[in-house]
């Protein structure tokens, strides 16, 4: 019999303790039960269909999954309390300071998903710098990382390869100590001391949106010919929550094929369009010019470093 059924207020002390360790290092956390799915159901489930947006908390009560998150040790005792069921704890992405960016290899699929990234990593020319990385019960592997302030990862399944799932703003890892009905998730050995390791340029680039192709003759000159039309166009594309991402990727685009300077102001009129201000949008640009033009070229190793993983 699992360690959960025979002592489930072990199991629950022991997660709670977790979860406060993970909130000292800046990560917000909810209780999870042994499915991994939020332990505290949402309030507003046996409600007709809202008139306006989803609740995310602002009515004051638990059940909201990952934006009842927190950092807060008395606000994570009371999440908790609420769910004396729960046997783990979920650690929120995408949020300050570490904008946590998760990488999920799954095994459960028959695709090999490390082979999958190291092939990612030769192609795009990265290396998976030496982070935290997760083991779950099913002998997949998650891998911590940190993106820009400026930037929101969105969430995906298979998108980036077959069996490797992205968590971003919106999503959760389920922290190291926390037990579900298959097993424990924990730390892989010698990364426990180690901080979530910035995301590399190329993957992150890769976890973006990419832009449609503009239709013809529906803009007017653009620096950088039909590339910078259809740049400015992915901009004035975006949707609230995701203008400072787009602006960010077009930017890099921008900066790698160099037309980055003479696109700028035609970058930072789209972003005002969207509802952006001048100065975050100058921010934005200048975060991705750092980001690109300030890297030092060098060949793609012959054997690309995923940390945890074995060919």
């Amino acid at each position: 019999m699992a360690t959960t059924d025979r002592y489930p207020r072990q199991a629950a002390t022991l997660a709670l303790a977790h979860a406060l360790s993970a909130a000292e290092r800046g990560l917000a956390v909810i209780p999870l039960s042994r499915t991994k799915l939020p332990a505290l159901r949402s309030p507003h489930r046996d409600a007709t269909a809202p008139a306006g947006p989803p609740c995310h908390g602002e009515c004051g009560r638990f059940g909201h999954g990952v934006h009842d998150a927190s950092t807060d040790p008395a606000r994570i005792r009371e999440l908790f309390a609420a769910a004396p069921w729960a046997t783990g704890y979920g650690i929120a992405c995408g949020l300050p300071p570490h904008h946590l960016v998760g990488v999920d290899l799954d095994v459960k699929s028959d695709t090999d998903s490390a082979a999958a990234l190291r092939a990612l990593a030769q192609r795009h020319r990265f290396t998976i710098p030496p982070t935290i990385i997760v083991l779950t019960p099913s002998g997949g592997r998650h891998l911590w990382l940190t993106g820009p302030p400026e930037v929101v990862v969105p969430n995906s399944a298979g998108r980036l390869a077959p069996g490797i799932d992205i968590r971003g703003a919106g999503g959760y890892l389920v922290g190291p100590g926390s037990r579900t009905a298959h097993g424990a998730y924990t730390t892989a050995p010698g990364t426990a001391h180690l901080a979530p390791a910035p995301c590399p340029r190329p993957l992150l680039r890769l976890l973006l949106p990419r832009p449609r192709t503009p239709r013809p003759g529906r803009a007017g000159p653009t620096a950088g010919g039909a590339h910078g039309r259809g740049l400015v166009q992915f901009v004035l594309a975006a949707h609230e929550g995701q203008r400072n991402t787009r602006l960010f990727w077009a930017a890099c685009r921008a900066y790698e094929d160099g037309i980055g300077t003479e696109l700028t102001a035609d970058l930072i009129a789209a972003a005002e369009r969207t509802g952006l201000t001048p100065q975050e949008a100058r921010s934005t640009i200048a975060s991705a010019a750092r980001m690109t033009t300030h890297r030092t070229p060098h060949p793609p190793p012959s054997q690309p470093d995923i940390p945890g993983t074995q060919g």
